[in-house]
């Protein structure tokens, strides 16, 4: 937990109904599984506004609109008790005026509620998903139930003046292996030796491979790793939790069968896989989203992240334009000093108005 220096009266620095809501919903604590409460936030937020607004069977927040454009982003974030202040900035923080500290302020209640304002003010629909930080429970239940819109922005941090086109996408799995018990002096391999030497011909089996750039690599990554003896004491039990990060040249299928491949004992469950995504610099999302990051005074960039979100399960759903976009810096997702400077969140605002608008083909000028 960090503690902010002279923190300031948020009523001094809540001059907008954006940043309200914002401090609002970082507020409200809503770990994965524990939306609830920021989801009634949102819920009395567009109700205010004379629009319809509900929580479906996943939880998730739906206010439906205009259909020309779709404005989503998730509502829960990880664990983590920072209190939320609000304080000057300085040139550590790399922003001039306020600052609000707070888990999920970047990731992604930032996003989530200069969408929320954006939708109001466009009319165009809205969605608050649930548990993208665990198994995108919100997201796969969306893509179930409703139809496709137009156009889809998802909302999770770019930097206010950058638009997101890519995404790896996820395999992940469990290995489990058993072997009989006996003494340590037996040179068999037991159950957590089948599990360590699997993993470590996965790792060579994918570092063979050069594919340049991070974003172009499968990035393997063990996760979580339980052995040693059975509850009847008759045998060693090893399980390991992994996940495989896919670039868009490769399939989820073919990391897993070459991972099935190193198999020499034990077994792999493998999760439903999130396939990667890429999109185009030029459809009508990312120029829409280009253009409002210059009209609000922006140069605009184009980024590839090297995780995973929610927008690849909509862009394996829904053949439509789309494109990732929302204020903060990405390097503070999920970290100790999380925190978004309000002037950021008030141009990312303006930019998904205007991107609202014109995907709607209404504008004032």
């Amino acid at each position: 937990m960090m503690a902010v220096s002279n923190p300031l009266d948020p009523t001094e620095a809540l001059d907008t109904e954006g940043r309200r809501l914002l401090y609002d919903l970082v507020s409200t604590p809503s770990v994965s599984g524990e939306e609830a409460d920021a989801a009634a936030v949102l819920v009395e937020f567009f109700e205010d506004h004379g629009r319809e607004a509900y929580t479906d069977e996943v939880g998730n927040v739906r206010a439906p609109g205009d259909d020309s454009l779709l404005l989503t982003s998730h509502v829960d974030t990880v664990p983590g008790d920072i209190p939320v202040e609000i304080a000057d900035g300085d040139e550590e923080l790399g922003a001039d005026g306020l600052v609000l500290w707070g888990r999920g302020s970047v990731d992604a209640t930032g996003s989530l509620a200069a969408m929320a304002v954006a939708a109001v003010e466009t009319g165009v629909s809205f969605v608050g998903v649930t548990g993208e930080e665990t198994d995108s429970r919100g997201a796969r239940h969306l893509v179930e139930t409703r139809g496709a819109p137009e156009a889809v922005i998802n909302g999770e941090p770019s930097g206010w003046d950058a638009v997101t086109l890519g995404y790896r996408g996820l395999i992940s799995g469990t290995y489990v292996a058993t072997s009989e018990s006996g003494h340590t002096s037996r040179p068999d391999p037991n159950a957590v030796e089948h599990a360590m030497h699997w993993w470590r011909r996965v790792e060579d089996a994918f570092d063979y491979y050069d594919y340049g750039a991070v974003f172009e690599q499968v990035t393997t990554k063990p996760v979580d790793i339980e052995g040693g003896l059975s509850d009847d004491g008759l045998s060693m039990e090893a399980t390991m939790d992994v996940q495989f990060r896919v670039p868009p040249s490769l399939d989820p299928e073919d990391v897993r069968e070459r991972a099935d491949a190193e198999l020499e004992a034990g077994t792999v469950h493998w999760n439903e896989p999130i396939p990667p995504v890429m999109g185009n610099p030029r459809d009508p999302v990312a120029t829409a989203i280009r253009g409002g990051i210059r009209r609000a005074g922006g140069d605009p960039r184009l980024l590839r992240k090297t995780g995973t979100a929610d927008v690849n399960i909509f862009a394996g759903a829904w053949d439509v334009p789309m494109a990732t976009y929302g204020p903060g810096d990405s390097s503070l997702d999920h970290a100790p000093d999380e925190r978004l400077p309000l002037a950021e969140f008030d141009c990312a605002v303006e930019v998904l108005v205007d991107a609202g608008r014109r995907l709607r083909g209404r504008t004032d000028d």
